[in-house]
């Protein structure tokens, strides 16, 4: 609980501290500019609420690790609701307009992330979790797209080392094998998601869990 207070404010206080400008610049998600992936983090925060408030009476189905839907395809940015992402950011018009927005409803959720009980269970995308576990979920949630925010800022401040560990170890979790300790997290994680592709020497350190990269998260 208190992985997903740090990282959701790392990764706010980043977007605060943005200037106009590096709202225009590419991010790491193919076909989002940075404002697009903050308007993004602003629909995320209402689904953390959401979730929030959504009691659930029967047993878990999920926890933090198996929330995760994993396809091997990174999206391309054409995908509908991808494309509806880019129509609302681009009519806050003003980068000032989005920062608000997201301290606003960033503070709310994570204000009841806080309150939570970890044991409460709640629904969300049809599976039950504790509350504990999906905000768990959410720390590999915030750590990538913190690393999607500053993949060309290099201004910019990046995740925290902890956040990064943690969804470090999630994904090795889903990939039922570790990446070689060779990997920083944040290697780690960028080459595991598909964020970028390895090296011939990371590939060969891969060994066979390279050809089951990447694992893209949804």
């Amino acid at each position: 609980m208190d992985l997903f207070s740090r990282s959701w404010t790392a990764l706010r206080t980043t977007v605060a501290e943005l200037a106009d400008e590096d709202f225009s610049q590419p991010s790491g998600c193919a076909g989002w500019l940075v404002r697009d992936l903050i308007c993004h983090l602003i629909i995320d925060a209402q689904d953390v609420l959401i979730t929030l408030v959504t009691p659930a009476e029967t047993e878990p189905t999920r926890d933090a690790v198996t929330y995760w839907e994993v396809a091997d395809t990174p999206p391309t940015g054409d995908d509908p609701l991808d494309a509806l992402v880019v129509r609302l950011a681009a009519a806050y018009e003003e980068p000032r307009l989005l920062r608000f927005h997201l301290d606003d409803v960033g503070s709310a959720a994570g204000r009841a992330a806080e309150l939570a009980d970890p044991e409460l269970r709640v629904g969300t995308r049809g599976e039950v979790l504790t509350a504990g576990d999906y905000l768990s979920a959410y720390v590999v949630e915030w750590t990538l797209h913190h690393l999607d925010l500053v993949a060309h800022l290099p201004h910019a401040a990046g995740p925290p080392a902890e956040g990064l560990a943690r969804s470090r170890a999630t994904l090795e979790a889903i990939a039922g094998s570790a990446f070689p300790a060779s990997f920083s997290d944040k290697d780690a994680l960028l080459v595991g998601t598909g964020r970028r592709a390895p090296t011939d020497v990371e590939r060969a350190e891969l060994g066979e869990l390279a050809a089951r990269l990447p694992l893209v998260l949804g």
